[in-house]
């Protein structure tokens, strides 16, 4: 399986912090946001894993090298001309992630979440996509999506049910994309929208530990409790 890790951001939320740092080399418990993504990669076999990059790209390039170092094979996929935002980043990438229409994984390079990517899911011929979804933070009460069963549904007033927010962890087949393939710049929920109209997306609430590390208070919120844990072993 190949994995895709979302790094292209600006992260203007996190300034000053990211006027000289891109988001997923900030660090947590004294460790880069975007190691925890690739030592986890790794121990589930991923070999091969493509990073997109924009603002201060070429500090990730520096300190990722090649992945060698991590068991795995780095690429980049490159967006000089800006970030083309979730869905067109990874449309731009799809060449060195499609293996004829087999799942990739994909994950925001600025969260963490201490789920190991371990047992991921088999999408049936039907299936297009697998999203892990959490409780809704304080940021985004309303939700993002709902789940009947294993289904993931959009959110509907009149017929309501709890609702769940996208964790920025989720598995697609290459054909996801294959209606879009001409946009440039795409956000990711008018694709998961299209898929869900026809329950061709599954669902499962991430269960541990996560953070959208979104501003510099969740950054050291987060760091603090890591490093307490850690104390605590």
């Amino acid at each position: 399986m190949k994995a895709m890790i979302l790094a292209a951001g600006r992260g203007e939320r996190m300034r000053p912090l990211t006027d000289n740092v891109p988001k997923p080399l900030l660090t947590v418990n004294d460790v880069p946001l975007i190691d925890y993504h690739l030592r986890k990669l790794q121990r589930i076999g991923v070999h091969q894993v493509v990073i997109n990059l924009a603002w201060l790209g070429e500090k990730i390039v520096s300190y990722l090298q090649d992945g060698s170092r991590y068991g795995l094979s780095i690429s980049y996929s490159w967006e000089n001309d800006g970030a083309l935002e979730t869905a067109g980043g990874i449309i731009k990438a799809l060449p060195q992630l499609t293996d004829d229409d087999e799942p990739f994984l994909v994950v925001n390079g600025d969260i963490f979440l201490d789920y190991d990517f371990s047992g991921l899911p088999q999408l049936s011929a039907s299936q297009l996509a697998h999203l892990w979804l959490v409780d809704n933070p304080s940021h985004n009460l309303a939700g993002d999506f709902t789940l009947q069963g294993n289904v993931l549904t959009t959110i509907n007033e009149s017929t309501p049910q709890p609702s769940y927010t996208f964790s920025g962890l989720g598995l697609y087949r290459p054909s996801f994309f294959q209606d879009f393939l001409s946009h440039r710049v795409m956000p990711l929920a008018p694709l998961i929208k299209a898929a869900i109209k026809k329950r061709a997306v599954s669902g499962q609430k991430l269960v541990g530990l996560w953070t959208d590390v979104g501003t510099p208070q969740r950054l050291e919120q987060l760091d603090l409790q890591l490093k307490q844990q850690h104390k605590g072993k």
